[in-house]
């Protein structure tokens, strides 16, 4: 058994030595130290020996195997530093080149608009709210005083995940979620991603972007929501801008109105952005109904206050002259890297 494990001493030392390559080196450290390596062998076949011989031989096999591992890790070593110092000779970095241009992006068109209407109303005392995108049917509708029996609730608008559960229509739900939880006085905005059932084409998405905003207190009328409205306007507008409203119908509001801003681009003489009318369909706004109050758990008898929101995609469209909706959504570099 000595002679065996001087034989196997003897020849890993010999092929260790002529080995030239990291390769050779693997195969020869499996041939002799691996689960079916030679070395690994004779410690198998020492349940043949006698007791005597056994610690004899054992401790033979081990100081062979550590001699081997310090052998096959130097080669290692010597291996490793060939490769780096041939890397330094075929690899040489001239540090005097100029380096390559580095691509940088921009901030898509919608979230800077979502950035920018933020800080003009953080600016106004506002505070940013946020809620899911999945949302119970009862604080997108119910408490928003839009009953079962409503158009917006049907198939064809809405998309349902059961029945009492719906992709948000509107941010208002987060309006509904504020209303219950904190006392008034309240004045947030809720900017987020929405869903439809609306048919992809220039000016319509299946999912759209909205802001919109909410104040509540005592004696809030029909003048500060003007007023809100027209600061907002020249802030993310131009200072020139002039705005009017429009009586409409919504069902969380009362009275309600479609809000007009002057074009921007023309000044109200009329030109292609604003198809010749000299003013451009802003938003939706009016004052909070008192149902909607009141289904939220603040007393409509002390409290009053006004709502509005507007599609980011529409101002984005606006105020950058873009014409067709999809663009804004098929992440075209050549188009995203105007803004």
């Amino acid at each position: 058994m000595k002679e065996e494990i001087e034989r196997i001493k003897q020849n890993s030392l010999e092929e260790i030595a002529k080995c030239k390559e990291e390769k050779n080196l693997n195969e020869i450290k499996v041939k002799y130290l691996g689960k079916k390596g030679e070395l690994t062998a004779v410690l198998r076949g020492m349940g043949k020996l006698s007791p005597e011989e056994r610690p004899v031989v054992g401790s033979l096999v081990n100081q062979v195997r550590d001699e081997l591992e310090i052998l096959i890790e130097k080669k290692e070593k010597e291996f490793k530093k060939q490769q780096i110092e041939k890397k330094l000779e075929t690899e040489n970095i001239d540090v005097t080149e100029p380096s390559k241009r580095v691509r940088l992006g921009s901030i898509h068109p919608i979230t800077q608009i979502i950035q920018e209407v933020e800080e003009i109303f953080l600016g106004m005392g506002y505070e940013i709210a946020d809620g899911p995108e999945v949302e119970k049917a009862i604080y997108n509708f119910d408490k928003l005083n839009t009953p079962p029996d409503h158009p917006a609730r049907d198939l064809q608008d809405t998309f349902y995940i059961t029945e009492d559960i719906v992709l948000r229509s509107q941010t208002s739900p987060v309006q509904a979620r504020v209303m219950e939880k904190q006392k008034p006085p309240i004045k947030i905005i809720c900017p987020g991603a929405v869903y439809r059932s609306d048919s992809v084409d220039a000016t319509h998405s299946p999912v759209f972007h909205q802001i919109e905003g909410l104040v509540v207190d005592k004696n809030i009328a029909m003048t500060d929501l003007k007023g809100t409205l027209e600061m907002f306007a020249k802030k993310c507008l131009g200072e020139n801008t002039k705005i009017r409203f429009r009586p409409h119908h919504f069902p969380f509001t009362e009275p309600s109105a479609e809000a007009d801003v002057s074009c921007f681009v023309c000044g109200g003489k009329g030109c292609r952005v604003c198809k010749g009318e000299g003013w451009i369909e802003l938003l939706g706004c009016g004052m909070v109904h008192p149902n909607v109050l009141e289904n939220c758990g603040i007393d409509p008898e002390e409290y009053s206050g006004f709502a509005f929101g507007f599609g980011v995609e529409r101002i984005a469209m606006a105020k950058f002259g873009i014409e067709d909706m999809r663009l804004l959504f098929e992440n075209d570099v050549r188009f995203l890297k105007q803004f």
